[in-house]
């Protein structure tokens, strides 16, 4: 088990059109001491014919922080068992990882439900709770993380919540709220600084933090977003430390809770996700560092 303070992880979304192989390599070349992994590059490598014991020995000297994501944690009716397969799958994948966490999301997952919501009251695409009251909202949506969090338990996994900026339940409050709700000791939060950003979190709020709820911090930027329904392909399409967040500042907030956990460069930035994978981590490792660090 790895127990270094502050572990710098790189995320699936830095090189996201790479493999799995390639991000293990990247990792190391490049001085990260973990890796935090969407799930679909573990399919896609067991797709392609490897077994689960050749990616338990692929990822056996590697730390992974977590795997992403199960998204729109608040599904009910046949949704909900959709969901609870979902996330049966990613907990056999973390376990085969070896990580100790699993992303969960609110929902819904896609922007366009939330816009046409506030332009005609509904949408074609999958809704979620968008309509019901904020009593409703938690209710159903603690309901499930209490069930997730029962299944993830079985797996010796924890939850870790990162609520969408564009979704109804979408600020520290409302994940705090959820998760005393969820009344589950395996149920904890990743700061996300976009997400904080967008849904009118600021800095202040983070350091006022019990840092036993934190169990990741993604590291990242934005541009400039005028209010409205945030939406992410737009506004985070930047390289991280080129946008409009003082991440020493949101860095700062984090640390003055206590927190010492792992931090991870969630990247959007389509023009980076083209280039050079080993530059572009190179570069957001080196600023990991000095954020972190400093």
């Amino acid at each position: 088990m790895n127990t270094q303070n502050n572990i710098l992880a790189l995320h699936s979304t830095v090189a996201k059109h790479s493999t799995l192989a390639m991000d293990i390599d990247i990792a190391k070349a490049v001085g990260f001491d973990a890796l935090e992994i969407n799930s679909a590059k573990l399919e896609a490598y067991l797709q392609a014919g490897y077994s689960e014991s050749e990616l338990k020995h692929l990822l056996q000297d590697v730390h992974v922080t977590g795997i992403g994501y199960l998204r729109d944690i608040e599904r009910q009716g046949a949704e909900r068992d959709d969901l609870l397969k979902e996330a049966e799958r990613l907990f056999q994948l973390a376990n085969l990882a070896g990580a100790k966490g699993v992303q969960v999301l609110t929902g819904p997952i896609n922007v366009q439900a939330v816009i046409d919501f506030q332009h005609q009251g509904k949408s074609i695409h999958y809704s979620g709770l968008l309509g019901f009251d904020e009593v409703e909202q938690y209710a159903l949506t603690a309901r499930n993380l209490a069930l997730l969090a029962d299944l993830a338990q079985q797996y010796d996994l924890l939850l870790y919540l990162e609520a969408l900026s564009w979704t109804p339940l979408n600020s520290l409050e409302h994940q705090r709220q959820l998760i005393d709700r969820t009344e589950r000791s395996n149920v904890k939060m990743v700061i996300d600084y976009w997400h904080c950003f967008t849904s009118g979190v600021k800095p202040q709020d983070i350091a006022a933090m019990n840092k036993d709820v934190i169990y990741g911090v993604h590291v990242c930027d934005s541009l400039p977003f005028a209010g409205g329904i945030p939406n992410e392909d737009v506004l985070r399409d930047v390289p991280t430390g080129s946008g409009v967040l003082n991440l020493a500042e949101w860095t700062a907030a984090v640390k003055a809770t206590g927190y010492d956990g792992w931090w991870s460069c969630e990247l959007f930035c389509k023009k980076q996700q083209q280039q050079n994978s080993y530059q572009v981590a190179k570069e957001l490792q080196a600023l990991l560092s000095r954020l972190v660090g400093g």
